[in-house]
């Protein structure tokens, strides 16, 4: 049911940006925090940003909290100045480098689509790029921190609160602020209010008799019960979270960005959050993610392309428990999903011990490695190329620059590209009278295969370009998917005792059993 809801909100909320009145597209910052130079663009009406520690998600999402002038405490101030401040004592050797910084902003206003920027060389000044008369855009912001997540007791405000020695001005939360929290939450509230003293404020609530003040809160009751009170009911605003998922179990998680995702798409409201959950990254479609990523040697920070979910999931929440073959593309994934079936179905792995998953190329390969190898995941992952690949660049780089063990690259059968190996297999068995289970006999599957032959071997393109086309036009006469026709032909070659894909499966076979004895040990 969330999946459906989700999905159905990717496409209303992709619809509705256009529609509204403010929206931020772009962050760029410069000598900031170690940030170099960092563009990083916001093309979903819900981002989430992730990345390692370090990688620069808070210092993204404190330069967007820059962007518009807020009706805000001087105290409350969204501004450089008071979101990143300098230690700069009179005396001492012990100062912040003080750089020449810039914050750059492109955004939608109701004036239209504006720049702006902040920058630091003495103090903070802002820019208009010339333009007379201009103004930084107004709008509504909240930022979430996670120092604002701080244990009641450990809060000078809460405490004062409780030691009161006349009544708190008492506020109930509304009807939308009290749904917002109750999709979460396992209660039925019967009022929650919120008690008032000056600046000092906090929470109470009241639900199956129970009453209690945020005191006796657990973190994610607290944490959402705030969050519904401070964003509820904003319109056209700004929403800033840092690491979202903080107090929240998984399925909380998802059901809270579900929440926000409706609530943004209900009262315009741009979202950004940073967080390490992969929970919460499958809630967004590709195009809402943002992967940050600091290089270990230049300290560089750049925006990754997203992650493959093969990738994504063991940098963000995979059990160490499963060994990961990493291919080229939906052809080889096919051939070594057929494998995968063999070996379940001879005893030599259970289900989802092993997984398969492609990327856009053997090009990426060694950027993969890398990223893999710098949160101690490449031992979990085997990289699968193509035959033509024996002595490419891509195994170059890998066991060059990257360092990855040759053990932990195998290649599949042939000197070509893999969707030309399937090809010409499949041609070589249908001409026996033979052929794997593809719903056509051996007679039809020849007439489809020479036609497509005709059809395409003049083709001014490389092999595997035609072999691709070729294979995709005979899934399509079969109704069926190419992936899955290579599946079903990798399944039926581990069972001929003369095929040219055994010597794979044996060496996956020994590279599973070494990687289980490792994990054991």
């Amino acid at each position: 049911m969330i999946e459906k809801r989700l999905w159905d909100l990717w496409d209303g909320l992709q619809g509705r940006k256009p529609h509204f009145r403010s929206f931020l597209h772009e962050v760029r910052i410069e000598n900031l925090r170690g940030i170099a130079d960092l563009r990083v663009a916001f093309n979903y009406p819900v981002s989430v940003i992730a990345g390692g520690n370090a990688s620069g998600k808070s210092t993204v999402l404190f330069a967007a909290a820059c962007a518009y002038k807020t009706h805000r405490t001087k105290s409350q101030r969204l501004a450089p100045s008071t979101l990143f401040p300098s230690h700069l004592p009179k005396s001492g050797e012990w100062r912040d480098e003080r750089l020449a910084v810039t914050i750059d902003f492109d955004y939608s206003t109701p004036e239209g689509r504006l720049p702006m920027r902040w920058r630091r060389a003495r103090g903070w000044s802002r820019s208009f790029f010339g333009r007379p008369n201009a103004r930084q855009p107004e709008r509504d912001v909240y930022l979430r921190t996670l120092s604002s997540l701080n244990n009641p007791s450990e809060r000078r405000s809460v405490l004062s609160m409780s030691r009161l020695k006349t009544e708190a001005e008492s506020t109930p939360l509304n009807a939308s602020q009290i749904n917002f929290a109750e999709q979460m939450l396992p209660f039925r509230y019967t009022t929650v209010v919120n008690l008032s003293s000056g600046s000092q404020n906090t929470l109470f609530a009241k639900h199956n008799g129970a009453r209690y003040s945020e005191l006796h809160m657990s973190a994610g009751e607290r944490a959402t019960l705030h969050l519904a009170k401070a964003i509820a009911q904003l319109k056209n605003a700004l929403i800033l979270i840092d690491e979202v998922e903080a107090g929240l179990h998984p399925w909380g998680q998802r059901v809270l960005m579900l929440q926000l995702q409706q609530l943004a798409l209900r009262n315009d409201l741009q979202i950004i959050v940073t967080t390490h959950s992969p929970a919460v990254l499958d809630t967004v479609p590709q195009y809402g993610r943002i992967f940050l990523d600091r290089d270990e040697k230049t300290g560089q920070v750049s925006v990754q392309p997203p992650y493959h979910d093969l990738i994504r999931n063991a940098l963000y929440g995979q059990p160490q428990g499963t060994l990961n073959l990493l291919c080229e593309d939906t052809v080889a994934e096919g051939v070594l999903l057929g494998i995968s079936d063999h070996l379940q179905i001879h005893g030599d792995v259970r289900p989802g011990t092993v997984q398969v998953g492609c990327s856009t190329g053997a090009r990426d390969f060694p950027a993969h490695a890398k990223t893999l190898g710098k949160f101690n995941q490449l031992q979990n992952f085997v990289f699968i190329l193509g035959g033509n690949q024996r002595d490419g660049q891509a195994r170059k780089e890998l066991e060059q620059k990257v360092g990855v063990d040759a053990q932990r690259m195998v290649f599949l059968p042939g000197s070509g590209a893999p969707e030309v190996w399937v090809w010409n297999r499949l041609r070589q068995i249908t001409a026996r009278d033979t052929a794997p289970n593809l719903g056509a006999n051996p007679a039809d599957l020849r007439q489809a295969m020479a036609r497509q032959d005709q059809i395409y071997d003049s083709a001014a393109d490389t092999p595997a370009a035609i072999a691709k086309v070729k294979l995709q036009a005979l899934a399509d006469s079969l109704q069926q998917d190419a992936m899955a026709i290579c599946r079903q032909l990798a399944r039926w070659e581990t069972e001929q005792e003369d095929s040219e894909l055994l010597p794979l499966v044996r060496e996956l076979s020994r590279i599973l059993q070494s990687w289980r004895a490792k994990l054991a040990g």
